[in-house]
């Protein structure tokens, strides 16, 4: 089955409208601007993600260049013309080599120390930390200084947390925008349910529903992984939604625009609106930010596809790839032309953008 969306006419409109105020009327396009080696962009994947690291001229010579969760949008922002790495994630400790699983991967650059791989079914806080070694590593063996960080899933939640520590310790490297790709702002509504802060009903009955919850239920039961419990909106906004994890990052985005990415393929005529509609795994809510103040998130713009979470949910739901975040084309498209606009938009853009 062969399906290609492409954005509502209000997200075109926005893209269009922010090339041509970054670029004094000239013809929109998504092309970056001058490129230095200074600068770069980071992709970041998310929670059980395996993802090697690799540089904007070294990716795996054998399998996915840089992984699933990855490659599609390495590829597309190498083809715009971003230096692009990737940061490394590893299912439990350790480093990552290569891969034999679902988008295997192997022949890969030189794997990077522990220290510097998120361990990608560990607390975010912990990922934060070895994210942010990366970045700084990125600092001084690169010379890179500034960054795009462009995260999926959990990797958002990562990628924020690396933001604070890299303020607190007024790393030499500044970020200049996040972009994030069905991340869990407030949780995923598969958490929620699975730890009971959700009735079992939200999922009405559907059979990927209950399948993706009994999933997150097993992994939670093992006590091997601390992440699922962390995905919940009860850890992320906090029973009175607002002395939560969300809470305690401060303002650790000022001054960095966020795009939001949100699929919303999966949905329930008269579903509970904390679950539906869905990914597949995050709520549309949740995706969006809808309740995260603007303390916490000041400068948002936000996107809605017909998409579900990863190429995980394609192969399962029997979906082309292109009907996942990470790989749908004009997602990719919609990525590079952010990465293009936001930077000289940012001051004068409302806030919520598009956002509910």
């Amino acid at each position: 089955m062969k399906s290609r969306f492409r954005f509502t006419a209000a997200a075109i409109s926005l893209v269009v409208a922010l090339t041509v105020a970054g670029c004094g009327g000239s013809t929109p396009s998504s092309t970056p601007p001058p490129s230095s080696s200074s600068h770069a962009v980071v992709v970041v994947s998310g929670f059980a993600a395996q993802s090697p690291f690799t540089t904007p001229t070294q990716g795996c010579g054998k399998g996915q260049a840089a992984g699933i969760s990855d490659t599609g949008l390495r590829d597309s922002l190498l083809k715009s013309g971003y230096p692009v790495y990737t940061s490394p994630a590893q299912v439990g400790p350790g480093q990552i080599t290569d891969y034999a699983g679902f988008g295997p991967f192997s022949e890969c650059p030189p794997a990077l120390p522990e220290s510097m791989t998120v361990n990608a079914l560990q607390p975010i806080d912990a990922g934060g930390q070895r994210l942010s070694n990366f970045i700084n590593y990125l600092n001084s063996q690169y010379h890179v200084s500034s960054v795009d960080i462009v995260a999926h899933s959990m990797g958002g939640l990562f990628s924020r947390s690396a933001i604070k520590v890299l303020k607190d310790t007024s790393s030499p490297v500044a970020v200049t925008s996040l972009t994030t790709l069905g991340t869990p702002w407030e949780g995923s509504f598969a958490a929620d349910i699975a730890t009971g802060g959700l009735p079992a009903s939200s999922c009405g009955g559907q059979t990927a529903c209950k399948n993706v919850v009994k999933t997150v239920k097993d992994i939670t039961k093992s006590g091997k992984v601390a992440a699922p419990e962390q995905l919940t909106k009860q850890f992320l906004d906090g029973t009175d939604g607002k002395s939560g994890w969300n809470a305690a990052q401060g303002n650790a985005l000022e001054g960095i625009p966020v795009t939001l990415f949100a699929g919303n393929l999966l949905t329930l005529n008269g579903g509970n609106p904390n679950a539906w509609p869905n990914d597949g795994l995050i709520q549309l809510t949740s995706a969006l930010a809808t309740g995260v103040s603007n303390t916490v998130l000041p400068q948002r713009t936000c996107f809605t596809r017909p998409d579900v979470h990863s190429a995980f949910f394609t192969d399962a739901l029997k979906l082309n790839i292109d009907q996942a975040l990470t790989w749908d084309p004009d997602v990719l498209q919609g990525v590079s032309a952010a990465l293009a606009t936001t930077a000289n938009t940012a001051s004068t853009q409302p806030n919520r953008f598009g956002c509910p």
